[in-house]
């Protein structure tokens, strides 16, 4: 009797603790791990890039440094998002935000250059340029242009 009781409890812990997993799991990728770690998110991002011009290696592949996505909703959908440097060290001036439909189906991305050798007391949302990808409507080019200003350095 206590050994079922006690195998009931386990079994609801460990259900618990799967659940909880998969809560916190929730966004803990990297735009630069996408294209390694899922087909779909590959081709996904190939339609999206294919028929744009003069694109740099780093944004076609996704590669340079990344912090976490994140989930966020935009109009009914969800995505996830997150920004993509092509080095740590550039990062105020080559940047990447992506967003990727939950289903994988769709990819959005704004790209962000700001000239180099800016001056500190330069505000960069001034001097940068901002580059579209995937074609996104008015409320997605929102969501992309808010994920840039999460950056502390972003002014």
């Amino acid at each position: 009797m206590i050994a079922k009781q006690f195998s009931a409890l386990a079994l609801a812990l460990l259900g618990g603790v799967s659940t909880l997993a998969s809560a916190a799991n929730d966004g803990q990728s990297r735009v630069n791990e996408l294209l390694s770690s899922d087909s779909e998110y590959r081709q996904t991002w190939s339609s999206v890039v294919k028929k744009e011009e003069r694109l740099p290696d780093w944004v076609i592949n996704l590669s340079g440094a990344s912090d976490q996505m994140n989930a966020v909703t935009e109009d009914g959908d969800k995505y996830l998002v997150g920004p993509l440097c092509e080095t740590q060290d550039t990062c105020i001036n080559k940047r990447l935000i992506v967003a990727f439909s939950m289903d994988k189906a769709h990819a959005y991305a704004m790209l962000v250059e700001v000239p180099a050798g800016l001056p500190a007391d330069k505000s960069p949302t001034r001097h940068a340029d901002y580059r579209f990808l995937g074609k996104p409507d008015e409320g997605m080019q929102g969501l992309l242009k808010e994920q840039l200003k999460k950056d502390p350095n972003w002014y």
